[in-house]
């Protein structure tokens, strides 16, 4: 469930340095924040209001694609039958996938699409949708008390790098390039999992993976933030920053409930 997106999503963000917002103009991709002082104080506050305007989209967009998922997995998990059966059907979960790999390749490479609305709403909706049968699918295959546990742990972990990615002099945004090879790093290994088995070695890829989504969690919410961050994204893509922080989102959760253990 890592893997499965991620390198995807790195051809609109990460790979390339995301867009930057100067004060008083969309800039080119990639380039630098201006500094503040700079502009006009007028200029300068109407930025900031859209950028607040674009943070509390942004986060309404991940707080109904978290909702939508937590739904699907209470209630594919309720009943001991429907768990037994999603955690068995391998085509539900091709199928679940496919779609998924799909709308994600249509919002991160399709800029006009992405930005147009209903259709960038739709698109991430049946993402989103794909994407929780997924997280469904795979928690199936766990107790429902470390589902539980996992949940909490998920929603304190990325409470407080919220609040520390807010508050901190540190600029993760220049980053980027470190965090992409790390993830390659990760990728790599990850691939050694799979013929090593499971045992310590999962543990330790589980471990690693979740601290490096948890830095990807910082890193892209400092890019959404902008202000005195060297980069950010442009407030047209909220579409893309949501995406960005419930990926990272879902893989903290993941990688702590393969941590957790406790499959049935």
């Amino acid at each position: 469930m890592q893997i499965v997106g991620e390198p995807i999503q790195q051809y609109g963000n990460r790979s390339h340095q995301a867009e930057c917002i100067p004060l008083g103009r969309y800039p080119a991709y990639g380039s630098e924040i201006d500094d503040p002082e700079d502009r006009d104080k007028g200029v300068a506050f109407c930025n900031a209001s859209i950028r607040r305007g674009f943070i509390r989209k942004v986060y309404l967009i991940l707080l109904a694609q978290l909702i939508t998922s937590l739904v699907v997995i209470a209630v594919l998990n309720y009943n001991e039958a429907v768990r037994l059966e999603m955690a068995n059907n391998v085509w539900f979960f091709l199928g679940a996938l496919f779609i998924g790999i799909g709308a994600l390749v249509i919002l991160t490479c399709n800029e006009d699409l992405r930005r147009k609305t209903p259709g960038n709403y739709i698109i991430l909706a049946v993402f989103t949708l794909a994407e929780s049968l997924l997280l469904a699918v795979a928690s199936c295959r766990y107790a429902p008390k470390e589902i539980f546990l996992a949940v909490l742990i998920t929603t304190a972990v990325c409470l407080g790098l919220t609040l520390f990615a807010l508050q901190t002099r540190y600029d993760f945004t220049m980053m980027g390039g470190i965090l992409m090879s790390c993830l390659i790093i990760l990728l790599l290994f990850g691939i050694i999992t799979i013929f090593v088995g499971q045992g310590l070695v999962t543990t330790i890829y589980s471990s690693l993976s979740a601290l490096l989504f948890s830095v990807y969690l910082v890193y892209d919410t400092q890019l959404m933030m902008g202000g005195k961050h060297r980069y950010a994204i442009s407030p047209e893509e909220y579409i893309f920053a949501s995406l960005n922080l419930y990926m990272d989102v879902i893989n903290v959760f993941m990688d702590i409930l393969q941590v957790l253990g406790g499959s049935d």
